[in-house]
């Protein structure tokens, strides 16, 4: 059963309304849910589909090929000689095939692409010579893959036979907190939405590290099972995460890990000095890659310039996996369940919960009831001076109507009391925030928390407004 994506699913659909042949490209992390979507969508029924052959030489790729061309019911199929041979048997089966509307499916294409294979020359040339050139215009070209830089690379910035020949992009995101509480009850798991938070802190949105899920333990027991058991089925996830989607992935994991270590993120000078890569286009290349992928974030801090720009990791497995997983020298199988309540995961999970806040930045402007007014979501940060102490805000919602939303999260297993350390804190920050950029916009003292706050004393009162964890999950 398909959760959420009614968009992406529709944008499948209505391109079979079209009177001219389409070239549609779905992409988007690893396991994010792409090759389910358009099966789904297209109810499995296509006139060609393939998967491309993971880490595959080029003779075992059209060897691959070769066998689904003849699945889809081209019999008379030798071993093509190349890719522009292998796209002649393509067009033979299109030409054969009764189907109205010939729908092909080719999955993982990046992984086709071995070293001097001339994929993408082949692909230019069916796509241009051949499928667009049939005058029933009755071709659906869907291609999909993992590895978002070779799709950019290759397909979105085509400079030759494929430069504006796309008519559908889809890029697929991670499940938010409301599709992952949808996931979760249609594969019948019991969790409050304080568990559905604590796992969307772990495994992000990702549906298939949902799926590892079992119904009959608790959350705990579950993150023990799939992280830390013997046999625990994502103990070497990172790795394989990282390596199927780029094929030197070295650098990538060197900017991730130097991230990693750096909660309000780094600058690009910064990132060089952690992980002494060069400053150079292939740095840019990697960094484009990263934040294409969801795995990091660029921001300006409010009223900096845009050569300040910081890098900050956002993936919610990868800060996980550097936490606890990484250099984990515990051989306890029941290490999550036996530290739920250290220090270490109590400081975690405050971390955490910002991050997953600042992936529903739109939940939270419905909240404040403005997502009709334009805004901008930025961060700040200033260097103590002799005037003042410095300040770090992690999460500013800059409105067109003169109002910032200065934001605070706080992760509690109850409701919040609001300290009145908090909000000296907060107000601390706030005139720091006003000396140093001038601003003259309202400042609104914004705190989420995860279980509302408890409106004792009169601390709380100082709030403009408060959100919690409930109004995540629109």
């Amino acid at each position: 059963m398909l959760i959420g994506r009614r968009k992406e699913r529709q944008c499948l659909v209505d391109i079979l309304e079209k009177k001219e042949s389409q070239f549609c490209v779905v992409y988007g992390r690893r396991r994010v849910g792409k090759t389910f979507l358009i099966r789904e969508s297209f109810n499995y029924h296509f006139t060609f589909q393939h998967t491309g052959v993971a880490n595959g030489t080029t003779k075992q790729q059209l060897t691959a090929f070769r066998d689904s061309l003849r699945a889809a019911g081209l019999k008379k199929c030798r071993l093509p000689k190349n890719w522009f041979e292998a796209f002649d048997f393509l067009y033979d089966l299109i030409k054969q095939s009764t189907d109205t509307k010939k729908i092909i499916f080719i999955d993982e294409l990046p992984w086709m692409d071995t070293p001097r294979s001339s994929l993408v020359s082949a692909l230019e040339y069916f796509w241009n010579a051949q499928a667009t050139a049939r005058a029933e215009k009755d071709v659906y070209l869907i291609v999909c893959g993992s590895a978002t830089s070779w799709i950019s690379k290759n397909i979105f910035h085509n400079h030759g036979g494929l430069y504006g020949r796309i008519t559908q992009r889809i890029f697929l995101q991670p499940f938010t907190l409301l599709e992952c509480e949808q996931y979760a009850k249609v594969s019948g798991l019991e969790m409050e939405r304080i568990d559905i938070a604590m796992a969307y802190m772990i495994f992000g949105g990702i549906p298939y590290y949902w799926n590892f899920l079992d119904r009959s333990l608790s959350l705990p027991q579950n993150i023990d099972s799939i992280f830390f058991d013997a046999n625990a089925k994502l103990k070497n996830e990172f790795n394989a995460l990282y390596h199927s989607l780029f094929k030197n992935p070295d650098p990538y994991m060197a900017v991730v890990t130097a991230l990693g270590k750096k909660k309000v993120g780094l600058r690009r000078e910064e990132i060089i000095h952690n992980t002494e890569l060069k400053d150079s286009g292939e740095l840019s290349h990697v960094l484009d890659d990263l934040e294409l992928c969801g795995f990091i974030r660029s921001y300006s801090s409010f009223g900096k310039k845009t050569k300040e720009t910081l890098y900050q990791l956002i993936d919610s497995f990868t800060l996980f996996y550097f936490q606890f997983i990484d250099n984990n020298s515990s051989q306890d199988p029941h290490f999550w369940s036996n530290q739920i309540a250290s220090p270490k995961i109590s400081t975690w999970l405050g971390l955490a919960f910002e991050r997953l806040c600042l992936l529903h930045v739109d939940q939270i402007k419905v909240a404040l009831g403005i997502s009709g007014i334009a805004s901008e979501v930025c961060s700040w940060y200033t260097k103590p001076t002799e005037e003042h102490q410095g300040a770090q805000i992690d999460l500013l919602i800059c409105r067109n109507d003169n109002v910032i939303n200065l934001c605070e999260m706080k992760f509690s297993t109850t409701k919040y009391v609001v300290s009145k350390e908090l909000i000296d804190a907060m107000q601390t920050k706030k005139q720091i925030f006003k000396q140093v950029t001038k601003t003259r916009h309202a400042i609104h003292l914004t705190l989420v928390t995860t279980n509302g706050i408890a409106h004792e004393g009169a601390n709380w009162g100082y709030l403009q407004r408060e959100i919690c964890l409930d109004d995540l999950f629109c």
